[in-house]
């Protein structure tokens, strides 16, 4: 059902224009947090955010794709008036993007070639691979998993999903409930992780894992850091156990500049830049358009998010 009248939305923590500007492009009405909005649109993190939201607000626009630190800062709470939205699908494709990146460096044998200093003889050049007839496993097929499927299809690549439920992934080869995780590794040929709290797992890849994997195999992490064990990626690296990692989050964040991970020729590491701020602002201020638009026309929005059920 259409509201009577525009919706009152809130900017914040300041005001900022083109945030309003959105706002207005989305039928709403901007105002300031002490005007009585029925919504607020955030723009920065959660430390800045307001201890009591006014009364009036029933729904909370957040800026991060994941939400996991605003549940355990108490920022987002379950709530019968609020509805609470995440920009996760905002960012899908930027991230997509740079998690394939990241992964056809590693099997094109990027980081050796440019580390050379010379012309290398065929004889001693590096093992160069191809996606093309490739397998590429996809840890947590949400938005940015489903986003990478038809890129790795355009290059001739297969995808296998792991999902929280195992319901089918479209453009999957085969999606697996995160109950049958293990069957995953020994079958693709590459890892791509980009899963979130909704897989239920505090760390999807240790050393069991990387020993099932193929020699070949190359691992890489666009989603939380912790989800890999570190200590035991540095030794299959080391080791050759596995071909390499694309690592966009580590665990330590940042990473040292003493740590093992920056030595290995086998590891290609970005500074947690997958979803960077000339790519992300754009994007942010498209779903903010996408759901006062949504809002406003009483539809449900974009990236709902369960408090209770963390995600």
């Amino acid at each position: 059902m259409t509201p009577e009248r525009a919706p009152r939305i809130a900017v914040g923590p300041e005001r900022d224009p083109r945030f309003e500007r959105a706002v207005t492009g989305g039928g709403g009405v901007p105002c300031g947090l002490e005007e009585t909005p029925d919504a607020l649109v955030w723009t920065a993190g959660p430390q800045d955010f307001p201890e009591v939201l006014p009364a009036s607000v029933r729904w909370v626009q957040l800026p991060s794709a994941g939400v996991e630190y605003w549940l355990s800062q108490g920022v987002v709470k379950a709530h019968p008036r609020v509805t609470w939205t995440s920009a996760a699908a905002a960012y899908s494709t930027t991230v997509a993007e740079h998690a394939l990146l990241l992964l056809l460096a590693g099997v094109r044998a990027l980081p050796a070639h440019l580390a050379a200093t010379s012309w290398t003889p065929e004889s001693l050049a590096p093992v160069v691979g191809t996606l093309r007839g490739a397998t590429v496993g996809i840890i947590g097929a949400g938005g940015v998993g489903r986003a990478l499927i038809p890129m790795l299809a355009a290059l001739g690549a297969r995808a296998l999903a792991v999902t929280r439920s195992g319901r089918p992934v479209p453009g999957a080869l085969e999606t697996f409930p995160v109950e049958r995780i293990d069957e995953i590794w020994p079958l693709a040929d590459h890892f791509v992780i980009s899963a979130t709290a909704t897989l239920d797992v505090e760390q999807l890849v240790g050393a069991t894992e990387l020993a099932a994997m193929k020699s070949t195999a190359w691992v890489v992490n666009v989603a939380r850091g912790d989800l890999v064990d570190t200590d035991a990626l540095v030794a299959a690296l080391r080791s050759g156990a596995i071909g390499g990692a694309g690592l966009d989050v580590t665990d330590p964040e940042p990473l040292p500049e003493d740590h093992p991970l920056w030595t290995l020729p086998n590891a290609v590491i970005t500074p947690h830049d997958a979803n960077p701020p000339p790519l992300r602002i754009p994007a942010y201020l498209e779903h903010v358009i996408e759901n006062v638009t949504r809002f406003a026309s009483g539809l449900v929005p974009i990236g709902v998010v369960d408090p209770s059920a963390g995600y």
